[in-house]
């Protein structure tokens, strides 16, 4: 469907909200809206760039500096890709507007509003994102938006974009654009107008525009010529004076040439290798207040000149507030090592007047594949940026490969299919324990026998789930393939502990623990060798929810562990409130520990954290002997990863067992 359409053919919404009651949310799904809602901050960014929103709404009414961080943290993202965002606010807290412009807020509305001012709002919204998305799509600048009114005759000229754009003609009668003002912001109108002399040659005012949503309109009077000249920007997609200014002094291609420069790129032969990095320094924010805009521009032009220069003469932009994007044309050692290079140089202190900040930044990467557009590329890269950001250690995260936003729409439509068809298959992957050397249990991993792609990994099959709506029937067909695989196990495996991940939507879902201990008891396979596995950066938006459903399942016989911890909102909350037996860390944590000192300490944090509070350490990734005496000897108990094995069918597990005997 079009985006000038908004509300039809379920288009897409982020909204994140605060509130325990989700009205805007109800809203906007009656209107036609396909709502991805969530009421925490942490992952925010992420779970938009997964939705494929082109719009997110942000309620921080009552809720001023967690909003305030949450735009923060999604900004980039919003700026990047060319989305919309919307910031609702009390009427008392309009004061914080600018605060959350900085900050990459696109539109705004306060309350108190009706439903027909949200949902106008939210169409305003879409046609914004579209026009960027055209705006970057285009050879050129944008066409002009403003009027030219002579004061003598009262003749009015209308450019051809604003006339398009308000739907009237390009010469209408001064009436039929006054009208076009609501009649409670006439009045900003009239005292504009009249603040134009011969003495003050120009001034501004904003309001609302039908079909254009806030704008601001840049008057200036001739007083010679005897005409008054407009320049009408959209509060949406005009840059603050001050970002203007920025790019003027670091001298930097903007977002939008960004995107142009990508398109051409990609429009030429695919063994032409592109990558491109996205960098978001560190604690700019801080710096920002503390020293004042002028040090950050300051701090801004320091550290574009540093990336410039390891850059090599590749191509460098601004993407707007304090992320850069690098743009390399040559192949993964040459990546890695302008990769090393930036974070390095970037780690290195900044001189701010009479003072020394230390910022650093986290780096996001995407490779071109097949298919790839500008927006879907810096989509990934935003992704990757997205998981750097969340991780307490990771500088750098790379997007996974297989296919873009167009190859996860492909694989929606193929995956019911797949599923009637048997294509979902099972492999298990072998978790040792570090004192023995013995293979004590094994993970289920999902995978898709794709008839031309090969096997498809659990991440992308999950997401063309996601797209399809398919997330709880594909989670279901898992659980019963995986526990029927298992129940008929030969007596070689027979004493192994199965591991099976449930997802965010499972948690939700009501009577969810009823139901899988009956699949488990159907199946045959004992409930006292079966652990569940949550995902610790999965989207668990109540952890009163979650709590009572695995305190059933673990007083059923299950136990529990927490998957992937420390890539995401790593909180003492999920140890404190959920009941659990294991603790997997990260791959990339894990083998981080063969890094600098900073990083063993922070897997020795980890570790110490888990047994402390009685909780079996597991380690994830771990591929080569001198991570795993390391782990060992900061505690780790339990391993997995290629340096026992990757995962692999029953028939190699059963190889492998009597192989270790």
């Amino acid at each position: 469907m079009s985006q000038s359409e908004p509300g039809r053919g379920s288009t897409p919404l982020f909204i994140l909200s605060f509130r325990q009651r989700d009205e805007l949310a109800t809203l906007a799904a009656g209107a036609g809206w396909q709502v991805i809602a969530a009421r925490r901050a942490a992952g925010a960014e992420r779970r938009f760039l997964t939705s494929g929103a082109a719009v997110a709404v942000i309620d921080a009414r009552g809720a001023l500096d967690e909003g305030r961080e949450a735009v923060s943290a999604m900004g980039g993202a919003i700026a990047s890709n060319g989305g919309a965002l919307i910031v609702l606010v009390s009427r008392g807290d309009v004061g914080a507007l600018g605060a959350f412009f900085d900050a990459g807020a696109t539109h705004f509305l306060a309350s108190p509003f009706g439903d027909t001012e949200f949902l106008q709002a939210l169409r305003y919204a879409a046609r914004h994102a579209e026009r960027m998305a055209g705006e970057w799509r285009a050879s050129g600048p944008a066409e002009p938006l403003g009027w030219r009114l002579d004061v003598a005759t009262r003749g009015l000229l209308l450019t051809p974009a604003f006339a398009r754009a308000l739907d009237i003609d390009e010469q209408p009668r001064a009436i039929a654009l006054w009208r076009r003002i609501d009649r409670s912001e006439r009045g900003a109108a009239l005292a504009a107008l009249r603040r134009l002399s011969g003495t003050r040659g120009a001034t501004a005012f904003a309001h609302d525009l039908p079909g254009l949503g806030r704008v601001v309109e840049h008057l200036q009077y001739d007083a010679k010529a005897g005409r008054i000249d407009a320049l009408v920007e959209p509060m949406g997609s005009a840059p603050e004076p001050s970002s203007v200014l920025r790019d003027a002094l670091i001298g930097s291609r903007d977002a939008g040439s960004a995107r142009r420069w990508i398109d051409r790129r990609l429009a030429e032969p695919i063994d032409r290798p592109l990558s491109i990095l996205l960098i978001a320094l560190n604690r700019f924010d801080m710096v920002n207040a503390a020293y004042g805009r002028a040090a950050g521009d300051g701090l801004l032009r320091a550290a574009f000149k540093r990336v410039e220069e390891v850059a090599g003469g590749g191509l460098v932009a601004r993407m707007g507030g304090s992320e850069f994007l690098v743009a390399i044309e040559d192949g993964a050692p040459r990546v890695d090592f302008v990769t090393e290079r930036i974070a390095g140089e970037l780690a290195r202190p900044f001189v701010t007047g009479e003072s020394i900040a230390v910022l650093g930044c986290r780096i996001g990467i995407a490779v071109r594949e097949p298919g790839d557009t500008a927006a879907s590329l810096l989509r990934r890269a935003s992704a990757a940026l997205a998981d750097a950001r969340a991780s307490d250690s990771a500088t750098v995260r790379t997007a996974e490969t297989g296919g873009g936003e167009e190859s996860i729409e492909a694989l929606a439509v193929e995956l019911r299919h797949a599923m009637d068809r048997g294509e979902i298959d099972i492999l298990f992957q072998p978790q040792v324990s570090v004192s023995t050397g013995a293979i004590i249990g094994v993970e289920a991993l999902a995978r898709w026998d794709h008839a031309t792609l090969g096997k498809i990994g659990a991440d992308t099959l999950f997401a063309a789930a996601a797209r399809a709506d398919l997330e709880i029937g594909l989670s279901d067909h898992i659980q019963r393939i995986v526990l029927q695989r298992a129940a008929s196990w030969p007596a070689a495996l027979r004493g192994l502990r199965l591991s099976l991940n449930l997802t965010a939507a499972d948690i939700a879902r009501p009577g969810f623990a009823d139901l899988f201990l009956d699949r488990v008891d159907a199946s045959g396979f004992p409930r006292g060798r079966l652990t569940v596995e949550i995902v610790e950066s999965g989207l668990i938006e109540d952890l009163g929810v979650a709590a009572g459903l695995l305190a059933a399942l673990r007083s059923a016989g299950l136990r529990v562990a927490i998957d992937d911890f420390g890539t995401g909102y790593s909180s003492l909350a999920y140890l404190k409130s959920l009941p659990l037996d294991y603790l997997k860390i990260d791959k990339k944590l894990a083998q981080d520990i063969v890094g600098t000192v900073r990083d063993r300490v922070v897997v020795r944090g980890v570790i110490d954290m888990a047994r402390s509070l009685g909780l079996v350490v597991i380690a994830e990734g771990v591929e080569t002997q001198k991570q795993l005496d390391l782990l060992a000897k900061e505690g780790c108990q339990i391993y997995q990863g290629f340096l026992c094995s990757e995962a692999i069918s029953v028939d190699a597990l059963v190889a492998l067992m009597e192989k270790a005997r």
